[in-house]
């Protein structure tokens, strides 16, 4: 895979500075229940329906699936610092994704002055969300959590959008 639109893109502006409502984030361990196909009976359509506890992704405002064109979302080229860092982490295969789970300090990004340590990474096959309608072959999010009682908006999550192509530097550095 190569990073062919390499743009890291806050969800945390998505979903708390551009205004949408607050909610707890929904991260299920196995997404069975639900699917990314258009038309499909379990797609991003319907996910608001099939569980009370995901109201959100029909009442909510920019729900997964976003696309990412809209002139309503912030792209951010790079944070204001990423120092990310070697650490020992956990590979899950969890049906919808593989993760990794840092046990440790992997680093952090810095934005508007606060450090939101990196926690977590997931990838998804194809992207869970698309720039101008296109999903591309993978997108990479980088889970970061603040400890900073006295922020607002304690998560940001980055994204990293890859087509087939050429081996990928970060993915080629991933030992299992």
């Amino acid at each position: 895979m190569k990073t062919s639109t390499y743009i890291l893109a806050s969800i945390l502006a998505l979903l708390f500075l551009l205004g949408a409502k607050s909610v707890n984030a929904q991260e299920v361990e196995d997404e069975r229940e639900f699917d990314y196909a258009k038309e499909s009976d379990k797609g991003p359509r319907k996910w608001g329906e099939l569980k009370k506890e995901w109201a959100a992704c029909k009442d909510g405002k920019l729900q997964s699936p976003i696309d990412m064109s809209n002139e309503r979302v912030r792209v951010i080229s790079k944070p204001e610092n990423r120092n990310y860092k070697p650490f020992n982490a956990t590979v899950r295969n969890r049906g919808h994704d593989i993760s990794l789970r840092w046990n440790g300090d992997a680093g952090s990004i810095l934005i508007n002055g606060t450090e939101y340590p990196l926690r977590q990474a997931h990838w998804h096959s194809p992207s869970e969300h698309t720039i101008n309608g296109r999903r591309y072959a993978m997108e990479l999010h980088l889970v970061h959590q603040t400890s900073d009682l006295n922020v607002k908006n304690r998560i940001a999550v980055t994204g990293v959008f890859y087509k087939t192509g050429k081996p990928d530097k970060f993915l080629s550095k991933v030992k299992i």
